[in-house]
């Protein structure tokens, strides 16, 4: 993917704003609003590149919808990252995956005064009152949904040069409240769930003490519990600190040890119940629910972390790499027998999952969930395919097209739809042979 590669992994020059794109097809008229996106808009500053996909410096687009048609504009998020990048023509700020060549200094300066990049470039969502562009560092970038223009940081913690944070929040509709799981290194470390509520400060709700600290990109959270899942991926907090390797260099597979599932009981604070299951890995929780008073939790899982590595840049532009693919594994907790097992829903890998949430979030009847994937014909070392999976009959249905390559698809109900699928994705993607990018519309 050669091609592909170099205009989806190279520089963004351009902030634009076009009041109206071109439509093939049509747009239905019922669709009204905004999508958000964010993601890395360069891999290069200066004469120094970034090395892994989840670095770059962070841009944000926003596609507005109104009556069949549809505008778009892009920005650079106004960062410390971007900044000093800009000003100083070179990488300042340590990514997940890129270390600056002077920051073994900065990295032991930090344990004093955090220098943490604020690049954020993974995920937007809304905590509280708040349009956040979410990192996995705990600084948080407000921004204006409307101009795309920042409005400051939010921090959960008065600490942030010892926290880590998830990128894939949640929101519980009927509480009006979102959480995220935040991890603060220590001696003895913490992984921390934290409340926000409106404009409010974010309050902790549940900690879970840890000698050694896991990896986790997202959580679960079900009608009364919260999943903290700790995956033998893991990190001595304290050479953490003072390390000059890059954020993810730190961790280190560890096959021989288990995954943990910590529940956290919802209405008893305090209450933790861990629970070991096998090794193995993921990114993305996708639902958790309770039926019979047994906790299922739906989970993008890999038998190991070789993906992490897969999407160093490196890898991705080799044509011999093929993508690691994810299992959609259902796992069901018992807690009278405190066992854990699991089965494996459809037949095609997917990741970057969406589901019809205004509905079915916390719900265990919701029957579709919708992602990327590697084509079993194509195979490569990046996503080109969009995956449909049915979960009642255990089917998959793919979208392929030739050079396309589509990002995280978004489900979006029709206003007034009775059935779980009655809707519309909206997924970016890359076109290698026009070299552009579109947004793809699809019933």
């Amino acid at each position: 993917m050669s091609k592909a590669f170099d205009i989806g992994f190279d520089k963004v020059d351009k902030e634009i704003a076009l009041d109206q794109l071109n439509v093939q097809g049509s747009i239905p008229e019922w669709l009204s609003g905004d999508l958000l996106r964010n993601g890395p808009g360069t891999f290069r500053v200066g004469d120094d590149h970034y090395k892994h996909w989840f670095d770059g410096l962070a841009m944000l687009h926003r596609f507005s919808f109104s009556e069949g048609k549809v505008s778009y504009q892009n920005k650079y998020l106004d960062c410390k990252a971007y900044q000093a990048a800009k000003n100083q023509n070179r990488i300042v700020y340590p990514e997940f995956g890129t270390e600056p060549d002077d920051n073994i200094f900065g990295r032991i300066k930090s344990f004093f005064k955090p220098r943490m990049t604020d690049s954020a470039k993974v995920s937007v969502d809304k905590i509280g009152e708040r349009i956040l562009a979410l990192n996995e560092t705990p600084m948080q970038v407000e921004f204006d949904p409307k101009t795309l223009d920042s409005k400051g940081i939010f921090n959960y913690d008065k600490y942030p040069g010892r926290h880590i944070t998830t990128v894939h929040p949640h929101f519980d509709r009927l509480k009006n409240k979102s959480y995220n799981l935040t991890t603060r290194f220590n001696r003895v470390s913490q992984y921390r769930i934290l409340e926000v509520e409106k404009h409010k400060q974010a309050r902790l709700i549940a900690s879970i003490p840890t000698h050694k600290v896991a990896y986790m990109h997202s959580f679960g959270m079900s009608e009364n519990y919260f999943i903290v899942t700790a995956f033998p991926y893991r990190v001595n907090p304290v050479k953490f600190l003072f390390s000059s390797k890059p954020f993810i260099e730190n961790f280190k597979w560890n096959p021989d040890e288990k995954t943990r599932f910590h529940i956290a009981d919802r209405r008893q604070p305090g209450k933790v119940i861990s629970l070991n299951t096998e090794a193995f890995f993921a990114f993305h929780h996708v639902n958790a629910f309770e039926q019979d008073d047994r906790l299922y939790v739906d989970i993008l899982c890999y038998d190991n972390t070789e993906v992490v590595e897969a999407f160093y840049l490196k890898h991705i532009r080799a044509d011999s790499k093929v993508l690691p693919g994810a299992e959609f594994r259902r796992y069901e907790i018992n807690f009278d027998k405190k066992s854990i097992i699991y089965d494996v829903l459809g037949n095609e890998s997917i990741e970057l999952t969406h589901f019809n949430k205004e509905r079915y979030n916390m719900d265990g009847s919701y029957r579709y969930v919708y992602g990327t994937g590697v084509s079993r014909d194509k195979p490569q070392s990046f996503y080109n395919q969009l995956v449909k999976i049915d979960l009642k009959d255990n089917i998959s249905q793919v979208w392929y097209e030739e050079g396309c390559y589509p990002g995280e698809p978004i489900f979006v109900p029709r206003p007034g739809g009775e059935k779980e699928n009655d809707g519309i994705l909206l997924s970016v993607v890359l076109n290698e042979e026009k070299e552009n990018a579109f947004l793809l519309v699809m019933d």
